[in-house]
């Protein structure tokens, strides 16, 4: 009987310890909006602590209608902006940058103005870690290395 509980044990343990990703989301913060705007964009780093990979896959905010996930590209001289359906591959043991510039989010139909200093919630989410909570900062425009933006 011994045996079997141990069994038991060491299976929930393998089970339990394997079956969820530990990602860990640093930095995250959204550039603040003037009136009226209806708009702005956010940007963190994911890292995953475990070795399998994960997937960003969606994010809301109770301060925006929707929040979509966003690449921006260079196409030959014109910078291109398209949304990822899909989300964003977390590689194991990597880490993805959401940056100005690149792959960032896409927060939509604000109802209010978001001003420099506050913070707003946003919850991530992700195919095998689950719901990630996190406050992003409300920075300045131009902070942060975020002033080649406005260059293209």
């Amino acid at each position: 009987m011994n045996r079997h509980i141990r069994s038991i044990l060491v299976l929930t343990a393998v089970l339990f310890g394997s079956s969820a990703s530990a990602v860990e989301v640093s930095d995250p913060w959204v550039r603040a909006t003037p009136p009226g705007a209806k708009l702005s964009a956010g940007f963190l780093t994911v890292k995953a602590d475990a070795g399998t990979p994960d997937r960003l896959i969606a994010v809301t905010s109770p301060r925006a209608g929707r929040v979509e996930i966003h690449e921006s590209r260079m196409d030959g001289e014109i910078m291109r902006m398209r949304a990822l359906p899909d989300g964003v591959a977390v590689p194991a043991e990597g880490q993805v940058v959401l940056a100005p510039g690149g792959i960032h989010l896409m927060l939509l139909d604000l109802p209010q103005p978001l001003q420099t200093g506050e913070s707003i919630a946003l919850t991530l989410s992700f195919e095998v870690a689950g719901e990630v909570s996190v406050e992003a900062q409300v920075r300045h425009p131009g902070e942060m290395g975020d002033e080649h933006q406005h260059h293209h």
